[in-house]
């Protein structure tokens, strides 16, 4: 498979990424994603080496606006930008205005007076980051708006699984747990399907949608037989929320039907490997003997991915402002 050099990805002409905001994986082609996984796996290899820095957002500015709390996404973001050399601020929502009432749009029309050139947003309302996108004039990521989309999650998710098989053509994913609730899990269904995958959904009923098979996926509702023939195992998180609402039922019960143990995955496939987009509920989702066992687990390398990825992001976007909207 061709990889895009960084060298080249210097050159408008050969810019491949033709999107003014990465809202979502619904709507991106196997070439725009495609795109950015190869340009993420050129950034994995610069991040490995002991000088990271570049100056290819120099003189730019990023802005991140988190609604709801994040580790993993908001600090990647950050690494991401400093390491490309943008000036990065994180944007202090609980003692901005913001909680002092100001609505979105005024929000967004603030910002744009600061002439900011990247604006990465998480909300816990779906449909909050397309609307924001619609009112300043920068390039816009989402970072998570509420059950809708995870884009860079299901990127840096693709990299991950594309790095340790070679392709992601071919291969069956299951994606289990909270699917009704999970912008993970849609982000990854649009996402793996555009690239060839077989995507499973496995979960209880009170946690899958109403005729999932819509989504293009096949639906399963007992583990172990959705395990099956499966070559990546993907949980996801339960928000233990769920279980005082009598959406499922105790932890201990939740675990034995439809949490990952060794003897669960053993019908996966052979050389099967499991990923989880954290935060992990050990010994509720996920075991911990999984979690920790590196010859399993990628969750590690989902880790590592995400900066990568959301490098390759700002990279793409950025290049796009200076080549023209």
């Amino acid at each position: 498979m061709k990889r895009t050099s960084l060298e080249a990805a210097q050159k408008p002409q050969d810019l491949g990424f033709r999107h003014t905001h990465l809202l979502g994986t619904e709507g991106l082609s196997a070439s725009d994603i495609n795109f950015l996984l190869d340009l993420a796996d050129q950034y994995v290899t610069l991040n490995r080496k002991t000088e990271k820095k570049l100056d290819r957002l120099k003189g730019r500015t990023l802005i991140n606006l988190f609604f709801e709390p994040s580790t993993r996404t908001q600090s990647s973001f950050e690494i991401a930008g400093k390491r490309l050399g943008a000036d990065v601020m994180n944007m202090a929502v609980r003692t901005s205005a913001i909680n002092k009432g100001e609505t979105l749009i005024d929000t967004a029309v603030t910002l744009n007076a600061m002439r900011p050139d990247l604006l990465v947003v998480r909300h816990s309302a779906s449909g909050a980051v397309q609307l924001l996108s619609e009112k300043v004039d920068c390039s816009v990521v989402n970072a998570g708006d509420g059950a809708h989309e995870h884009p860079t999650q299901a990127l840096l998710d693709a990299l991950t699984i594309r790095r340790e098989f070679g392709e992601i053509q071919g291969l069956t994913v299951a994606i289990c747990g909270d699917i009704l609730h999970s912008r993970v899990a849609r982000s990854n269904i649009h996402c793996l399907q555009s690239l060839g995958g077989r995507v499973r959904v496995i979960g209880p009923p009170t946690l899958l949608p109403s005729n999932p098979e819509r989504f293009g996926v096949e639906a399963f509702y007992d583990l172990r037989s959705g395990l099956k023939g499966c070559d990546v195992v993907m949980m996801l998180r339960i928000q233990l929320e769920r279980m005082s609402r009598s959406l499922v039922p105790s932890t201990r019960e939740y675990f034995h039907y439809y949490g990952l143990d060794r003897e669960k995955l053993s019908l996966a496939n052979p050389g099967a490997k499991v990923m989880h987009p954290g935060p992990m509920n050990r010994g509720i989702e996920i075991d911990s003997t999984i979690a920790d066992d590196r010859s399993i687990s990628l969750i590690q390398d989902q880790v590592e991915m995400g900066v990568a990825v959301r490098m390759a992001v700002l990279h793409a976007l950025n290049d796009r402002q200076l080549n023209g909207k």
